[in-house]
């Protein structure tokens, strides 16, 4: 066996190698390997919250300042700290929240991105996708398909304001994203409202079995009041997992998947006293509180939370709930597309 090459040469020596190199659109990968394998996630994200008190009477002013078709979305994006004017609320989606005031259209369009609406304030709004209107009620989650035409309104007499979340940092990154506007403010509709959770939402699916949106659930309106009693019921039963607590996801019907290709969703139920043990895992995951008031522990942070605020937790952070009052959670994460790819971990902790 020979022996190994002995290799001497000088800093000087390297810095012309690396130098000329670089004028080829080359680099040495030595020199960068740490930083592209890293021993484990090193997460650029902060926790943060937006504390609804605080956040609607901007929402107000802003609503005062332009018109929903002016703006065709008026949102105040939630960018999180460590992504200062990149339309980042974690290193892969998108969040702001939205205001429609009452006789108001946001216009209709549809794009490559994926959206889904978490309703925090609403007495009578809608969404209108894919030929079908479904009226928009607080704590519930509504979805809009990857190219679907969608378009908001509000009949009420008091504004509507929701919650979105897109994966916009995914599609962009792979510089897929096409839009489209529609040629009247709103699409035609030519199903009747609550038709999609009549033909898939009861446990029944079509004889042949397929759904308009691809990969997307078929279900585009999840009510709250579904979801909720059904998490009440299984906390009643007991046995809550001692991370998880009472945690039910949002699924697509026809395969028994995530509700969405990008973006993962669930909502946590943790009962007024429930405290759950430490957990971490590699998505970044948008919370938006339904109901409830309690602390989030991220990281060496407490956060006090109450309803409708939305706080970050960056993904490989430990994170852990305690409720002072009954709780409803929703959450959301690109989870599923980590998953797809086989790269999602989790680590649970004892305390």
């Amino acid at each position: 066996m020979s022996e190994p090459h002995a290799i001497q040469s000088s800093m000087a020596t390297r810095q012309d190698f690396y130098r000329r190199i670089n004028g080829e659109h080359m680099a040495p990968l030595w020199e960068v390997l740490k930083g592209l394998v890293p021993p484990e996630p090193r997460p650029t994200p902060r926790a943060h919250i937006w504390r609804y008190d605080e956040l609607r009477p901007f929402l107000l002013e802003a609503a005062a300042l332009l018109s929903a078709e002016e703006a065709e979305r008026r949102v105040l994006v939630l960018e999180n700290p460590a992504f200062a004017g990149k339309s980042r609320a974690t290193a892969t989606l998108y969040s702001g929240i939205q205001i429609v005031l009452p006789g108001e259209v946001a216009p209709a369009h549809r794009h490559t991105a994926s959206a889904l609406r978490f309703v925090l304030e609403s007495s009578g709004g809608f969404t209108a996708v894919g030929g079908e209107r479904t009226t928009m009620r607080a704590g519930d989650f509504v979805i809009t398909p990857s190219w679907a035409w969608h378009d908001h309104g509000n009949e009420s007499k008091d504004p509507i304001v929701w919650m979105d979340v897109l994966d916009l940092p995914m599609v962009n990154f792979f510089e897929g994203g096409f839009s489209e506007h529609y040629n009247d403010m709103s699409q035609t509709i030519d199903r009747p409202e609550g038709d999609s959770l009549a033909r898939y939402g009861a446990s029944l699916l079509p004889l042949d079995g397929q759904g308009p949106f691809g990969k997307t659930s078929p279900i585009f309106s999840y009510p709250f009041d579904r979801t909720s009693k059904a998490l009440a019921a299984v906390a009643a039963a007991g046995n809550l997992d001692p991370h998880w607590a009472a945690t039910l996801r949002y699924s697509n019907p026809i395969d028994g998947g995530w509700a969405m290709p990008t973006i993962a969703s669930w909502m946590t139920h943790l009962p007024a006293g429930t405290a759950t043990q430490t957990i971490r895992s590699t998505d970044g995951i948008i919370v938006a509180v339904a109901e409830g008031r309690g602390v989030a522990r991220i990281g060496d942070e407490r956060i006090a939370f109450g309803p409708r605020d939305v706080f970050v937790v960056p993904n490989w952070t430990r994170r852990a709930f305690e409720a002072e009052t009954d709780c409803f959670l929703f959450c959301c994460s690109d989870r599923v597309a980590q998953e797809k790819l086989g790269i999602w971990r989790e680590e649970r902790h004892a305390a």
